[in-house]
């Protein structure tokens, strides 16, 4: 159910299908920038949104449940690669939409100039907690793109993200906007949300979209903010985080956010690995 305080507003704006989105914006090759906004600035945003904007909707429905497992491998090389800003980055996660119970195994790559590249393949899911299924399409798509540092180290569950999101159809720039609410993430036996802030994100081919452009006169800069490194290095201070330090500083330690010290704990299994 969509919360009213965002209901409103995007109620205002004129709807998409999904697969018109797709379609016209897939960008699965993209220039990221990523915001964090206090949601009680959100309403505004939209409201300027509404003569160029559209938003998913689906079923009369206009934000999605969402919730991504990561994996990394006992060294941590997915999130040690981007805490040191190695050219050649990766994600791994299952990702599945709740309200629908799809779910996709996603490896994501981060090349030159900001760029990302993502592959996709559908899974089960009741195999969101595990890459098994998926071990040899991970494998493919991290040699398709010279990514296969060690051989014979597993990918195993390390952190669970929740949230709400809303997608924006962009039709003049063929760009993507997802709003992303009630962030909270799960390691282990610790749990982290900041319900007073909006993970606001621009996916585009490369310029500058309106919603860059409307937060930027609104004072508003690109954070450096990855739910998987920013939130597992939140919730383990002993992780090198030089890339997200400011961010985790101003919105993650201070105040500090809510956290619950024994959660249900995340299933781990054994996995078998070639490559990463």
């Amino acid at each position: 159910m969509t919360p009213p305080w965002i209901a409103g507003p995007l109620a205002a704006l004129p709807p998409v299908g999904l697969a018109e989105l797709v379609d016209r914006a897939a960008l699965q090759t993209r220039v990221d920038r990523k915001y964090l906004v206090p949601v009680d600035g959100l309403a505004d945003l939209l409201e300027q949104l509404v003569p160029v904007a559209r938003v998913l909707d689906i079923d009369g429905e206009r934000v999605f449940r969402y919730e991504s497992v990561y994996f990394d491998t006992p060294l941590l090389v997915s999130y040690h690669t981007a805490a040191y800003r190695r050219r050649r980055r990766f994600k791994l996660r299952t990702r599945t939409y709740v309200d629908s119970a799809e779910c996709w195994l996603e490896v994501k790559i981060s090349g030159a100039r900001g760029s990302i590249t993502k592959h996709r393949l559908p899974y089960h899911p009741q195999d969101r907690e595990t890459v098994r299924p998926g071990r040899g399409f991970v494998d493919a798509a991290l040699r398709r793109e010279s990514i296969c540092p060690e051989p014979g180290s597993p990918l195993e569950p390390v952190l669970v993200t929740r949230y709400r999101r809303a997608t924006l159809l962009l039709p003049a720039t063929a760009s993507r906007i997802t709003i992303d609410t009630d962030l909270t993430w799960q390691d282990g036996n610790s749990t982290l949300s900041l319900p007073g802030l909006a993970v606001v994100e621009t996916k585009t081919s490369a310029a500058a979209s309106p919603v860059d452009r409307i937060l930027w006169r609104r004072g508003a800069r690109p954070s450096r903010i990855s739910k998987y490194a920013t939130g597992l290095a939140a919730l383990r201070p002993d992780l090198p985080d030089a890339p997200w330090r400011r961010t985790l500083r101003r919105h993650f330690h201070d105040p500090a956010p809510a956290v619950d010290p024994a959660p249900a704990p995340i299933r781990r299994t054994e996995q078998e690995a070639s490559c990463v």
